[in-house]
């Protein structure tokens, strides 16, 4: 039993350390992309630690499996050898591949080389003959020393019978196995996001894994975007001219300051169709600018915080949160503001490294996060999901009330309890799900209530806003103007006056106005409209779920399925015209994701 429980040991150790020494070669190999210290190349290894080991278990399973079996089989030596010969060509080519091609992509391996492999004469245009007979030669080297490694340190384990307890040991040490790949317990599973810590990419891009970021964009790529080809270019175009617009233009303004400080609050799943349960918030849209006819672009989190963050659309069935390379190509309010010197916080009271929100949050300009690892476990973190709202509230009160006044701020925040299994300290309406709403309807009132009495409020802009909206009771994404109908309300000392903006909109649309209304160039939000601007002639909202989406304008709207291939509801006298312009918009946002 030692010489095969020392064997996996030794095995795993090993594995762990390559991958640890490989960050270091990719950084040295790339020193001319970034500066960076050895303090970093530390951070670096830290950081990945923790993808490192995840990745490490996925090799270390055949191994094991290899071990059980030697209890009743005496397994030949060159299975063993094949595997150390298998590991060592792979994990060459995959080092060597990701060092070499970071310097042309600027992200990590991933799925998209393959492409190169259908047309390799183009790929290899791109290089000279020696570039490719070095990396060739130095791939050779590497896997010698890398077999040599394997054969030496880890080497033969000695095949005898085992024993029962020998058996209970692997018995236990399975199911660890695979909770360490999966990443824990938690919501989240092991992603590319929680490497992510730095607002330099290079760093971030150092901690992550190759092996695993070329395994996990396989199982995450985008999905076949050419059912989305409905017309030509020039066609595609011109039924889309004058939907999208990124000037503004106007006169007047909502605010008493073109910099105020500003707090970008994203409610859990608040549509408007709980506005019963939150009679709060409807007091305080009498306070302030509420855009009256506002459409969640998506139904899920991860979509809705990139749609109202970086005014970028969603896809019927792809997440850009999820996909690395693509949500760090993304405008942002906080790059924008952040060029302003404005300094940038965001709060999560769940697992930030679910979906890669870690990594889009860090891509996109947010200099400090905060989420629920940050809290002590016990009285705060005690819902299912995270830190409960009431709590984060607090912390972004403090934020708020303790900023230093000689400095401009952005802070963002999502909100947590609202969201199943809609577990909150408090029991005020019978149903649950409304019973959630009401408290988070609670907490934002004696939020905002609180900070009416700090002098910080003066030059404060709160812009309250929801990720989407939820299936619940009767409402479902068959009625789409009621789920999908959800609150954007601009508060705070900031505000001129209270107005009602009765404009249709999307929450994609939230940065581009909000940047008009500071007077800050916005031409980087290709999808993103100021609907104050008397640019937005063609007011038209959108909405995506399982290859379905929703299109909304003056007319009405009609919900077009992709896969059926025709309108599953009509509530429109132009319904002909709606499905065309559906087309077109989804054909003109998923090209865009293509190129990025």
């Amino acid at each position: 039993m030692k010489s095969r429980v020392l064997f996996l040991l030794r095995f795993y150790l090993l594995t762990v350390a390559v991958f640890m020494v490989a960050k270091w070669g990719f950084m040295l190999c790339n020193h001319a992309e970034a500066s960076f210290s050895f303090g970093d190349m530390m951070e670096v290894w830290w950081h990945g630690l923790s993808l490192d080991l995840s990745t490490a278990l996925y090799f270390f399973a055949l191994p094991f499996l290899m071990m059980m079996a030697g209890m009743w089989l005496t397994l030949p030596k060159w299975l063993v050898k094949s595997y150390y010969a298998f590991l060592s060509i792979a994990f060459a080519l995959a080092f060597v591949s990701d060092t070499s091609m970071y310097a042309f992509w600027h992200f990590k391996l991933d799925a998209a080389w393959l492409q190169y492999l259908e047309t390799p004469t183009e790929a290899m245009a791109s290089v000279t003959t020696g570039y490719l007979v070095m990396r060739a030669l130095v791939v050779i080297i590497l896997t010698i020393l890398l077999f040599l490694s394997y054969n030496r340190v880890v080497g033969m384990p000695a095949f005898k019978r085992g024993t029962w307890k020998e058996l209970m040991f692997y018995v236990v040490l399975l199911p660890l196995i695979v909770i360490g790949i999966r990443g824990g317990l938690g919501e989240s599973t092991t992603n590319t996001g929680q490497a992510y810590y730095s607002q330099n990419q290079f760093l971030n891009h150092s901690a992550v894994n190759p092996i695993f970021s070329f395994f996990y964009s396989m199982t995450h790529q985008l999905d076949d975007q050419s059912q989305y080809q409905f017309f030509e270019t020039e066609e595609c175009e011109q039924m889309t001219q004058g939907v999208y617009t990124t000037e503004s233009v106007h006169g007047d303004t909502l605010l008493t300051t073109d910099r105020p400080n500003v707090l970008v609050i994203l409610m859990e799943g608040a549509g408007e169709q709980f506005v019963d349960a939150m009679p709060h918030l409807q007091e305080l849209k009498k306070q302030g600018v509420y855009f009256s006819r506002c459409y969640a672009n998506s139904w899920r989190t991860d979509r809705g915080t990139v749609c109202a963050l970086s005014g970028y659309p969603s896809f019927p069935n792809t997440s850009v949160m999820k996909i690395p390379e693509k949500s760090s190509t993304l405008p942002s309010v906080a790059l924008s503001l952040q060029q302003q010197g404005y300094k940038t916080n965001y709060l999560y009271g769940g697992d930030i490294n679910f979906t890669n929100m870690r990594s889009y949050l860090i891509a996109t300009g947010w200099e400090h996060l905060m989420s629920m690892s940050d809290y002590p476990l016990g009285e705060q973190r005690t819902s299912q999901w995270g830190v409960r709202d009431d709590i984060t509230f607090a912390t972004v009160y403090q934020w708020i009330s303790q900023a230093d006044h000689n400095t401009h701020h952005l802070w963002g925040y999502s909100t947590l309890s609202s969201h199943e299994p809609w577990d909150v300290p408090v029991k005020k309406l019978d149903d649950e799900v409304e019973n959630s709403f009401c408290y988070l309807d609670d907490c934002l009132f004696d939020f905002v209530s609180k900070l009416k009495a700090t002098p910080q409020w003066n030059n404060l802009l709160i812009v309250i806003t929801s990720d989407h909206g939820i299936v619940h009771g009767k409402i479902d994404h068959m009625t789409p103007l009621q789920m999908n109908h959800i609150p954007m309300l601009w508060l705070g000392g900031a505000v001129r006056e209270p107005r009602v903006i009765d404009v249709l909109c999307n929450q994609s649309d939230l940065p581009a106005t909000l940047l008009g209304q500071l007077h800050l160039n916005h031409d980087a939000y290709t999808f993103s409209r100021d609907v104050l601007s008397k640019t937005y002639t063609k007011p038209t909202v959108v909405h995506n779920f399982n290859n379905v989406q929703w299109i909304c304008d003056s007319t009405g709207h009609v919900l077009y399925d992709f896969d059926l291939k025709r309108i599953t509801i009509n509530e429109s006298p132009d319904a002909e015209r709606l499905e065309r312009l559906d087309k077109a918009m989804i054909q003109l946002t998923t090209e865009d994701l293509q190129k990025r």
